[in-house]
């Protein structure tokens, strides 16, 4: 039934829309003996004087400041409150709150940063992490190519916490491999041997820093290093003939634990 105005006090619902405080609330408050109405229609409505009005609008400030109802009850009610220090407080633990949450909107805007462009470093962090040759717009490519995976969604994720010093560290244990590799075909390890199979498994931990790789994603990968120009020429650059050696020790690898390298495909599932 709808809010009938009366003399001398406003209806629930004129309150409601003066404080933008939902009826259903008013209620409660009354309910509850927090912010009564002191006066009543013939018929029964509820009608708010001016003093009403006035401690509902502090009830409202002080439950926006994040007073519970029962605070707000002592800090009304209670003369020996001492409301100011009581509010000092509660200042205190919005300023936290507002700490966390500018926190909070870095950490977003990293996160955004990172799904645009991938490592959050300037240029010459990067020639310097990932030496002369290394390409900054190869990211961006990247993105274009992969940005709608969950592979890429993971690789920006640790991107967006990771600090220079620990791509260092991903740069060096990708160098360190790239250079185990190398010395592993001079010394004519043979694909499908303990030593190449171990090689194949450190590559997937290595590769871990950027997301995880599974084994049939893994062979998909050592294809494209040895089909790829570019990939190929990193691979090559090594050691003459490094891209192919590799994706035969990745497949023999694979078929020691039941994948058929001609049909594995790109998927999550180990």
């Amino acid at each position: 039934m709808a809010d009938t105005p009366g003399a001398g006090g406003l209806t629930v619902g004129q309150v409601s829309a003066r404080l933008d405080v939902t009826v259903r609330a008013l209620h409660h408050w009354d309910e509850i003996g927090l912010a009564r109405p002191s006066l009543r229609t013939a018929a029964g409505y509820r009608l708010y004087t001016p003093a009403d009005l006035e401690r509902l609008h502090r009830v409202v400030v002080y439950r926006e400041l994040g007073l519970g109802l029962d605070r707000i009850r002592v800090v009304l009610d209670d003369s020996a409150e001492d409301v100011p220090a009581a509010l000092r407080a509660q200042r205190a633990r919005i300023a936290e709150r507002i700490d966390r949450l500018q926190r909070l909107g870095a950490g977003l805007d990293r996160m955004i940063d990172a799904h645009e462009r991938g490592p959050l470093l300037t240029a010459e962090q990067q020639a310097a992490v990932f030496g002369p040759g290394w390409d900054p717009d190869g990211p961006a490519r990247a993105r274009r190519r992969y940005g709608d995976t969950p592979q890429w969604r993971q690789y920006a994720e640790r991107s967006a916490s990771r600090t220079p010093e620990e791509w260092q560290a991903v740069a060096d244990a990708v160098a360190e491999l790239d250079r185990a590799l190398g010395e592993a075909m001079d010394a004519g390890v043979t694909p499908g041997s303990p030593e190449a199979d171990h090689l194949a498994e450190r590559h997937r931990e290595v590769f871990a820093s950027y997301f995880p790789l599974t084994r049939q994603m893994q062979v998909c990968l050592a294809s494209m290093y040895e089909a790829d120009p570019g990939y190929a020429a990193h691979y090559d650059g090594i050691r003459p003939g490094l891209a192919r050696w590799f994706r035969r020790v990745v497949d023999a690898a694979a078929r020691a634990q039941g994948i058929d390298p001609s049909t594995a495909t790109w998927c999550e599932s180990p």
